[in-house]
């Protein structure tokens, strides 16, 4: 009788001591959760180019839609003032989305960030760089060392889809089909050779099934041939460029409305979150 007696009680102090238990681990991992969300931080000007007004609102709009889907936290800002040391300290990842920084301190700030490991994407015009421009080549390690393409070439026109073809596996073309068809852009082609460039792996190339790609009015924005690279990462850092950024604008028209959204296209997109979540996820050199 005293045993039926103490049963309960025993049973009592178990059910006490499960729950105690199953508090503790949703403790530790809702730690573990909060943990690992790394953050993004998007500078941009949103000043200069329909088109690229376009794709930084448009991005803006999307990030932090991917932001709350994959676990991480978005914010941008347009103060490149920001682009310093101690602002900087609160992110795994920066991401250019349209323009790049121009003063001195504003350059050494990020130069430094990514030789400590930081992560960093750049998008379309945030490469470009032409003397006599408004966007001089007058920062030698961002165009040169760093991102490897030196000048700005020339550009398709109209902004048209290409097809894409992967040529190396990297954890940002994860799960990507060979070849894909991208949104509309305009494309880049620049002063550097990338393929002799021994510290830049090619990831995205156009294919030769694009081609002519572009449609003029002017000859020489037509391409027929040649070996185009769109998207690349740099293996001394963290790091991945993306030649993609520039929605097609309704210029002819007089509208300037926007016709293409470059984050409708879900490869493209798969693309850029595979990048995101190696880049923050991943533990800093």
């Amino acid at each position: 009788m005293s045993s039926f007696k103490q049963n309960p009680m025993n049973l009592f102090k178990r059910i006490i001591l499960l729950f105690v238990v199953m508090i503790s681990c949703f403790g530790f991992s809702q730690s573990k959760k909060e943990h690992s969300k790394f953050k993004v931080i998007a500078f941009y000007t949103a000043k200069n180019d329909q088109a690229h007004i376009s794709f930084v609102h448009e991005a803006n709009k999307y990030f932090p839609k991917f932001a709350a889907e994959n676990h991480f936290q978005y914010d941008s800002t347009s103060n490149w003032d920001n682009l310093n040391a101690n602002f900087l300290a609160k992110y795994q990842v920066v991401l250019f989305l349209d323009t790049r920084p121009e003063k001195k301190e504003q350059r050494e700030a990020f130069q430094k960030y990514m030789e400590n490991g930081g992560g960093f994407i750049g998008f379309h015009f945030s490469a470009f760089a032409l003397n006599d421009s408004s966007y001089n080549q007058d920062w030698n390690w961002y165009h040169n060392t760093f991102l490897g393409s030196g000048e700005y070439g020339s550009n398709t026109w109209r902004p048209t889809s290409a097809v894409l073809r992967v040529e190396k596996q990297h954890p940002a073309t994860k799960n990507l089909p060979k070849t894909f068809t991208s949104a509309p852009n305009e494309w880049y082609r620049w002063s550097n050779d990338l393929i002799k460039n021994p510290d830049i792996e090619i990831l995205l190339a156009i294919d030769e099934s694009s081609f002519p790609l572009g449609t003029g009015p002017k000859a020489h924005e037509i391409w027929y041939s040649g070996y185009y690279p769109v998207v690349w990462t740099n293996k001394k850092y963290k790091m991945l460029y993306v030649n993609m950024g520039h929605n097609d604008i309704d210029y002819e028209g007089g509208t300037n409305k926007t016709l293409s959204y470059t984050f409708e296209n879900k490869t493209q997109s798969q693309l850029i979150l595979n990048a995101l979540l190696w880049m923050g996820n991943s533990k800093k050199k």
